[in-house]
């Protein structure tokens, strides 16, 4: 592979109040390794397929890269289940490809953001195996174990996410451990002090080879009542019946997830993983995670816009709600991820109307306060795929198709170029099949053309990269109303105006919140401009623009 030319090795330094805390408002482009560009012909993508495709990240106009896991693993749940922290697995590469990735990465303004998977391994992680062999090995209590009751059972009712009992017998020591997931990811016990050292070990691991930042993932698993007390039933849905598909729908998670007394460890922690010279991130936690007596995490990341409905005014509770539990402004926002069915499907999305949606949804996504995420393939509209029950790879998915679709739908191989084998992916046979439906929206062919979505996605990030209060500075309360959603956000003597019309249907007329003598190249490309006053906002039509106040 040739290595990259200079001029794709540029990228403009966007604008920050504080440079030092570049994360606060950060763009991340979120890189489903195993999905975005194979180069072995292995049909699995891997770090050097990142690296070779950096340039299509910094046309982007991003800020960070962050990657799914590729740690060394025997991928039961598709490299979430860790057999060793500080190894690449041969099946994405090597370190010394990480290394090469980390510094063209740097080399082109971009920071590096990877995963820390810290609340359970693989059951074929050393740790497990010694912690398994008796009860009195030094990591003996590394892991969440537990006596069964006098009839044999597990220790009490709680339920793994993928279905089943959250614990599983271990005849070697005659009890039983817990797993929050599948059985051959047992649940590390965060209350060990030896546990959390040796965590931190492995982030200044990473920190060491040149990572700028991490997301913690799955932070809800690290902590557990430690009477193990039963959850209770979850309230009915209003006609008396509960979620069918997956039982643990059906319990209140009280005792099995973070306790009222963790937040302060949890605080510590990241903490702890900052003073090694990284910005953490803290996610998989839906909304902000708060302690039932009210207290937050400080430094907790929301996620909370992947559940949200294309509607105005659920729209804007959700984000008031997620601004008011971020008093210091550290929050993140996503459309798409790689665990949630693709946003142009969720909000019903389909045909011609796919790109007027995805635009209003990406100039919303980069108008707001904070960090924001961008998954793989957003940036051309990609679909939500249906992947045939005989070709899915997801355990998930496996054990509840056809009621859950699981997460294969949103991690299919991107789209590179429809004339070549698998759209560019790989030369091989993919691990996921190519859509049909994504070869049309690929990068070639929308490349060079202004009119595209990815056009409207790089003009996007650019606006926000040069518009300091376009990731800073609180906002008014955003407010939905009819169709219409709407909010103000002020910085330095600037505001920034975002008025969204989010109904596929009708036109709207929105009084306008903007002086006469604006300047109409102070706004995001594609807005519908005010006239006399008011907004005249088409179907999916939006206003996103700077003024001085």
């Amino acid at each position: 592979m040739s290595p990259l030319r200079e001029e794709e090795l540029r990228n403009e330094p966007r604008l920050v109040a504080d440079p030092a805390d570049w994360l606060k408002s950060a763009a991340v482009y979120h890189v489903y390794v195993r999905s975005f560009q194979d180069t072995t012909g292995s049909g699995t993508g891997d770090l050097q397929g990142v690296l070779q495709r950096l340039p299509h990240i910094i046309s982007l106009g991003a800020d960070a890269i962050w990657l799914s896991p590729f740690y060394a693993s025997p991928m039961d749940d598709l490299g979430y289940d860790i057999a060793d922290h500080c190894e690449v697995d041969p099946l994405f590469g090597t370190l010394a490809d990480f290394d090469e990735l980390v510094s063209a990465a740097h080399g082109a303004g971009l920071k590096v953001m990877i995963d820390l998977v810290f609340s359970h391994t693989s059951d074929r992680h050393p740790w497990f195996e010694e912690s398994m062999a008796d009860r009195t090995n030094p990591k003996a209590d590394w892991y969440v174990w537990a006596d069964p009751k006098p009839d044999g059972t597990p220790p009490n009712n709680w339920l793994s996410a993928f279905g089943g009992s959250a614990w599983t017998w271990n005849r070697q020591r005659e009890q039983y451990y817990l797993h929050d997931f599948l059985p051959s990811q047992p649940s590390l016990d965060f209350a060990n002090m030896d546990v959390r050292k040796a965590l931190l070990d492995i982030a200044e691991f990473w920190v060491a080879r040149g990572v700028d930042a991490f997301r913690i993932d799955t932070l809800n698993s690290y902590f557990h009542d430690r009477d193990l007390r039963d959850n209770p039933p979850a309230p009915s849905q209003g006609d008396g019946r509960h979620p069918a598909a997956n039982p643990f729908a059906q319990q209140l998670h009280l005792y099995d997830r973070v306790q009222r007394g963790d937040i302060g460890p949890l605080e510590s922690f990241v903490a702890a993983i900052e003073m090694l010279g990284a910005t953490t991130v803290v996610g998989e936690i839906g909304n902000r995670l708060k302690a039932r007596d009210g207290q937050g995490l400080a430094r907790c990341y929301t996620y909370c816009l992947p559940r949200a409905l294309l509607n105005a005014e659920e729209m804007g509770a959700r984000l008031a709600e997620a601004i008011d539990q971020s008093p210091d402004g550290r929050i993140a926002w996503a459309l798409s991820n790689h665990d949630h069915t693709r946003h142009v499907s969720r909000f019903g999305g389909h045909g011609g109307e796919i790109d007027q949606m995805a635009r209003l949804s990406a100039a919303l996504l980069v108008s707001l306060p904070g960090a924001i995420s961008i998954f793989q393939g957003e940036e051309l509209g990609l679909e939500e795929a249906a992947i045939p029950h005989e070709q899915l790879r997801d355990p998930f998915a496996i054990r509840f198709w056809p009621d859950l679709k699981g997460r294969d739908g949103c991690r299919t191989p991107m789209v590179w170029d429809g004339a070549a084998h698998n759209a560019g992916f790989s030369v091989g046979e993919s691990w996921l099949p190519v859509q049909e439906a994504h070869v049309a929206r690929c990068v070639a062919a929308q490349d060079g053309d202004p009119s595209s979505l990815l056009a409207f996605y790089r003009d996007a990030l650019a606006f926000r990269r040069q518009t300091v209060e376009a990731g800073e500075g609180r906002p008014g309360a955003p407010r939905g109303e009819g169709s219409v959603l709407a909010f103000r956000r002020d910085f330095d003597g600037q505001c920034l105006l975002g008025v969204f019309n989010m109904s596929r249907e009708m036109a709207v007329h929105q009084e306008a919140d903007v002086p006469s003598d604006f300047s109409p190249g102070e706004v995001l490309p594609g807005s519908a401009l005010p006239a006399e006053g008011r907004f005249d906002l088409p179907p999916f039509g939006f206003f996103v623009g700077r003024y001085k106040v």
